[in-house]
């Protein structure tokens, strides 16, 4: 074998490296030396980390040029990582504070150019952020929130099998109460409305001039705007009263207070001041200011082609069995005009007495003979719903 011919190493020989160096008494001594420091720097180098600067024995320089040792990179510590973590934090949250602020005033300056826009209502939901909200926007959530649990609880009513059958007996009820006190309602609108219309011709300057007049039966009270038409010598029976009143005022003739205009005692006229919505009849609140006559206040009775003229003397409430307090000595032609009081019930009667101004009283013809009989009770209004279905008519 030439010095320049390299024999074959069978595969499975091991390597010069990889061989167990073991001193034998041929080798020799400065070989075995070299050979331990070699191993030793090796483990230094690879298990240890030391540096590549450690100073090798002079015995070296016949290793392998071409092999290299390894330092490993040195690893941050605990308190470097908790820094790089910290600074990151930082910029993100800046970052995004930042945006969700100039996104917030944008909706706003938005929700000002629009009222009534919902955008939170339509968007989707996003990551909450820390910052600090306007009165306009925490009074808008705060509305948008309780929006919404009221349309949740409304929801859930419909739904329940309970909610037709609640609805309905609440419509009964709003019903039955309406009939039952209609006459209230709408009397207490009426009394502030007109209840009649006041012919010009009934107009009166001077209440002592002498106007002709038709021979229609007629009461006028030109303050509260009443011309209504007046029926004479009818019953006093609850039934007779309520029919005639249908058509305007009724006399209420009791014995000692049966007169007719320009006969001396009292000529009583009886009107409503409300009454039920579904009687019959134009003039159910044609009395309806009647309380706001006051002494002084004139009022005109046209009877058998002549004007009677009544000057207010006073007003008194009384309880509807108190049918004697239409009973008096007089040597004057008197009218009293009497209907329901307070507005929209019959509790009590109110009257208004007023004494004949003209023609001159003193030719007044005498009080009538006594035909009629005595009434128990002052009529009053229809009888309600509650009467009719328990059979109180009155």
């Amino acid at each position: 074998m030439t010095p320049n011919e390299v024999s074959p190493t069978p595969a499975n020989t091991p390597l010069p490296d990889e061989q167990p160096m073991q001193s034998s008494p041929a080798q020799p001594a400065q070989q075995q030396a070299a050979a331990d420091l070699v191993r030793a720097q090796i483990e230094n180098l690879y298990n240890s980390g030391a540096s590549a600067n450690t100073p090798i024995n002079q015995s070296l320089e016949t290793a392998n040029p071409y092999d290299r040792t390894h330092v490993s990179n040195p690893q941050p510590d605990l308190e470097q990582w908790k820094q790089y973590h910290s600074a990151w934090q930082t910029y993100y949250q800046k970052y995004y504070e930042g945006y969700y602020t100039h996104h917030l005033k944008a909706i706003s300056q938005q929700q000002a150019a629009t009222p009534g826009s919902h955008y939170f209502a339509n968007q989707p939901a996003e990551a909450p952020v820390e910052t600090t909200m306007s009165n306009e926007e925490a009074l808008f959530d705060l509305r948008q929130k309780l929006l919404q649990k009221v349309q949740k609880s409304a929801k859930k009513v419909r739904k329940s099998r309970h909610f037709i059958p609640l609805t309905s007996a609440v419509v009964v009820v709003l019903i039955f109460a309406f009939l039952q006190y209609n006459s209230i309602i709408i009397g207490n609108v009426m009394a502030y409305v007109s209840p009649g219309n006041i012919d010009p011709q009934n107009i009166v300057i001077d209440p002592t001039t002498s106007v002709q007049v038709g021979p229609e039966p007629r009461l006028i009270i030109p303050k509260i705007n009443v011309d209504v038409p007046v029926s004479y010598d009818i019953g006093n029976d609850y039934a007779s009263q309520m029919k005639a009143m249908q058509s305007g005022l009724a006399q209420f003739a009791i014995p000692g207070a049966d007169s007719h205009p320009g006969q001396i005692g009292n000529t009583v006229l009886a009107g409503h001041s409300s009454n039920d919505l579904l009687d019959k009849g134009d003039y159910k609140f044609i009395f309806a200011q009647l309380d706001k006559l006051q002494v002084g206040d004139s009022i005109y009775a046209n009877y058998h082609s002549v004007r009677y003229t009544y000057t207010v003397t006073g007003k008194t409430v009384v309880e509807p069995t108190d049918v004697n307090k239409l009973v008096y000595p007089t040597t004057k032609p008197i009218l009293t005009l009497l209907t329901c009081t307070p507005l929209g019930t019959a509790l009590h009667r109110l009257l208004v007495t007023a004494e004949q101004v003209s023609p001159d009283p003193a030719a007044s013809a005498a009080a009538p003979t006594t035909t009629t009989t005595k009434a128990a009770s002052i009529p009053g209004n229809s009888p309600t719903l509650l009467d009719r279905l328990f059979g109180n008519n009155g």
